[in-house]
């Protein structure tokens, strides 16, 4: 009877002893948020507007937290949450490995979320007369290789390469998928004479004024102000247009998922966050903000 006493009385410190590991580690990070009162998430500028209503929306319903929230690209967002200087990452892409060990080094935990998706949009003037591209002439665009208009279809005119700048998941994302087709050995590179822009907000305004520019963006800035082309895999297949049906069904080829990465498990206010991201609420902003929600 004595050991059946003594191996519960044990079994039981074990038990209080992990729960105050779990609290303890909660209570540590939530001092690193102001004890609890606040969160920081920097990163990626395809979502950025749209976490930042996701935040307005949580502190209404929680009015004692505060959630700041600033863009700088994917890749500023997961070196912030590796340097422990933000408490979430928005990115457009996964991490990458040299990101997964600098992380080990920092004795960090990426952790990450599916939040939504996205349709990259490739966007001309409206007054442009392109309406459709394939994959291959997209590649040869924005490697330069094709430098004119005329020479897939439109006017005579010089084709103004606009690109976001290499620490940007859109970057990356197009990159991968449109220059180099989703081949790992592949090495190929946007051209020398890309216009480098600072967010896709200024993609889009360049895009408005200079009637001989195309550029890619999140298909949320798809407006009347610019033109949205379709684009098709190959010369045998059929043109697609960026909307959300097309890339919910997975017919828009330029498609990509959208992340939120914390450090270890979330708990406090990231997890309550997160839990609301996620939340039928939370995904109903991922549509009206012309997003694809992940339900």
């Amino acid at each position: 009877m004595m050991k059946k006493i003594v191996s519960l009385l044990t079994l039981l410190l074990m038990f209080l002893g992990l729960t105050f590991v779990f609290l303890r580690s909660c209570t540590k990070f939530q001092k690193s948020n102001r004890h609890g009162e606040s969160i920081q998430i920097k990163g990626s500028d395809t979502i950025v507007n749209l976490v930042q209503v996701w935040a307005e929306n949580f502190v209404k319903q929680y009015s004692t937290y505060s959630v700041g929230v600033t863009g700088g690209g994917s890749g500023t967002g997961l070196a912030a949450l590796i340097n422990k200087t933000c408490d979430m990452a928005m990115s457009s892409r996964e991490i990458d490995e040299k990101e997964e060990i600098l992380a080990k080094k920092n004795n960090v935990v990426p952790v990450r979320f599916k939040v939504g998706m996205d349709g990259l949009a490739v966007l001309v003037n409206k007054n442009n007369p392109i309406n459709k591209l394939t994959l291959e002439q997209l590649r040869d665009i924005f490697m330069a290789k094709i430098t004119n208009w005329k020479e897939v279809g439109g006017e005579d005119k010089k084709i103004v390469i606009l690109s976001r700048e290499s620490n940007s998941g859109t970057h990356m994302f197009f990159k991968e998928r449109v220059l180099r087709n989703n081949d790992k050995n592949s090495k190929d590179e946007f051209s020398v004479h890309s216009l480098i822009m600072s967010s896709s907000q200024a993609i889009y305004d360049e895009v408005c004024q200079n009637s001989n520019s195309l550029g890619y963006v999140g298909m949320g800035f798809i407006n009347d102000g610019v033109k949205a082309i379709s684009i098709a895999v190959n010369k045998t297949s059929e043109h697609v247009y960026p909307t959300v049906k097309n890339v919910t069904n997975n017919t828009y080829t330029i498609s990509r998922p959208l992340y939120l990465y914390t450090n270890n498990e979330p708990c406090g206010i990231v997890k309550m966050f997160i839990e609301y991201v996620l939340s039928d609420t939370g995904q109903k902003v991922v549509s009206e903000t012309d997003f694809v929600p992940i339900n």
